[in-house]
């Protein structure tokens, strides 16, 4: 992909964002969310690419897969008012309909599509298949780290905000009640991440997103989160008994541990 191929992607997402203005207060709100967010991801995937040495080239590839990565995120929420997958649609695929239908891989080399494109598909599952079209999974990964590291971000603000300037979408209509559901606790304590269809209330939501720490691919992201310190903060709004305060020190010290040890990327990856 050359620069200005990435630069003409820029342009068409700033454009193609603004056809959603016409929203109300509410919902722009949560338009809003997810246009900083993509900015957001694609700065964070800038420092992924420095950080692990990956080729301009590489690196091009990356950032049109951070910026895509959720265009199928607007188009989700006019039509259905939710960013909950399971109330609506899987918004990866709406976004490779998105893709397609403004047809913004045009004119890359099919190898360079098929990258593109797998990144954005499988960025949000919980396990990834075991066969894919391309030659690597690097995008794949660097995305879901990238965006689970702005994600943290984004929920941790929420709870900063004015209950009135909350955007609505962001918690999925979980009830905010003063409870974790053991279930939940137990899985972050193995190490596991904590299914969706698990969550019961709104901690335990936190939880789900504290356990991502064990679905990190790169010494980078791990490096990146011990910095900005996103899951004590995170931790510090759930009010924790004793088996999820020691699951929670369990997942802070493996944040700590990758952070120094997590194997570094090598060319066959």
């Amino acid at each position: 992909m050359e620069q200005a191929q990435l630069d003409r992607l820029q342009q068409w997402f700033e454009a193609y964002v603004r056809t959603y203005n016409d929203i109300d207060e509410e919902g722009s709100r949560n338009i809003l969310l997810k246009v900083e967010h993509t900015r957001k991801v694609c700065g964070i995937m800038e420092l992924l690419a420095e950080g692990e040495g990956l080729t301009a080239e590489e690196t091009r590839i990356a950032g049109a897969v951070a910026l895509l990565h959720d265009v199928g995120r607007f188009p989700q929420f006019r039509r259905w008012r939710t960013f909950r997958d399971s109330d609506s649609d899987n918004h990866a695929r709406l976004g490779i309909e998105v893709i397609r239908r403004h047809g913004l891989l045009d004119g890359l080399p099919d190898a360079e599509r098929t990258l593109i494109e797998e990144a954005v598909r499988f960025h949000n599952l919980l396990a990834l298949p075991l066969r894919f079209k391309s030659p690597t999974t690097l995008y794949i990964r660097l995305i879901r780290d990238a965006d689970k590291l702005d994600i943290w971000r984004v929920f941790f603000d929420y709870f900063r905000q004015p209950d009135d300037l909350r955007p609505s979408a962001v918690t999925l209509g979980f009830p905010d009640l003063p409870e974790v559901t053991p279930a939940c606790v137990a899985e972050l304590a193995a190490g596991r991440i904590i299914r969706l269809e698990d969550v019961r209330v709104l901690n335990d939501f936190k939880l789900l997103q504290i356990s991502w720490v064990y679905d990190l691919n790169f010494r980078s992201s791990y490096r990146l989160l011990q910095e900005r310190g996103h899951i004590p903060a995170l931790a510090a709004t759930i009010p924790l008994d004793e088996p999820a305060r020691q699951a929670v020190a369990l997942a802070v010290a493996a944040i700590e541990k990758n952070a120094r040890e997590y194997p570094q990327l090598t060319a066959s990856t």
